[in-house]
């Protein structure tokens, strides 16, 4: 018999349970933060108004997200596009924005306000002093200093879910130009490793085709700065 995994959470979004979705993408997350709440409440946002949802196996619909911070695994866990099956596209373009769009193009585009994530903590001078010393600094604090990091942060992450929508975000319809479905590639054996690789990722070295790291040529690769090539 044929299940819907996601049913429960296309039922919270639905119902407009932001708590019960926040503290499901703290599963994902590991933490929370208020980035993560309004990555689930753009995501909630972008699907209500667009009327879908997406069980994630033929590439249906589509989420952008234009950064690589907390926000975006609030969309990945909210709209169900995800890399792994092939429905989140990555725009390093540095913008606490994401898009959720049709395979006809048609989308809506959620962007957190310019000015937004400093007012978050404007009324809570401790939130903004702990998130400076360990987040942005990379102090190390004391367990008990970490633990109240926690707590702090917590509770500003559930703050934002009562905070209104348009306070937050910029809405917007837009129409954007999406890839066609992610092609399926055969694999090769490395001739120099011996492990299998996606035959475009590869390179001939001798008359044999070998993987990228195998060949010395440069790869991308998806970091906490941004995208490089090593």
């Amino acid at each position: 018999m044929s299940t819907n995994p996601r049913h429960e959470i296309q039922e919270k979004i639905e119902e407009g349970d932001l708590r019960w979705l926040l503290l499901k993408t703290g599963e994902l997350h590991g933490h929370f933060c208020p980035f993560v709440a309004l990555g689930v409440k753009a995501s909630v946002i972008a699907i209500r108004r667009l009327r879908a949802f997406t069980e994630g196996i033929d590439e249906d619909i589509l989420a952008i997200v234009e950064t690589n911070n907390c926000f975006a695994d609030g969309v990945q866990m909210t709209t169900g596009c995800t890399f792994g099956n092939n429905a989140l596209i990555f725009r390093d373009v540095g913008k606490t924005a994401m898009t959720l769009a049709l395979r006809g193009g048609k989308g809506i585009r959620v962007l957190v306000k310019p000015g937004y994530p400093e007012a978050m903590t404007a009324d809570n001078p401790e939130a903004k002093n702990l998130f400076e010393r360990f987040i942005r600094r990379r102090e190390k604090g004391t367990p008990e200093e970490m633990r109240r990091l926690k707590d702090v942060w917590e509770a500003l992450s559930f703050a934002q879910l009562e905070v209104p929508d348009d306070k937050q975000f910029k809405v917007e319809e837009v129409t954007v130009a999406l890839p066609g479905h992610a092609p399926i590639h055969p694999s090769l054996v490395c001739a120099e490793c011996g492990e299998a690789f996606m035959e475009t990722r590869g390179r001939m070295k001798n008359g044999d085709p070998v993987c990228l790291p195998c060949s010395g040529d440069s790869y991308f690769v998806l970091e906490g700065g941004g995208i490089r090539m090593i």
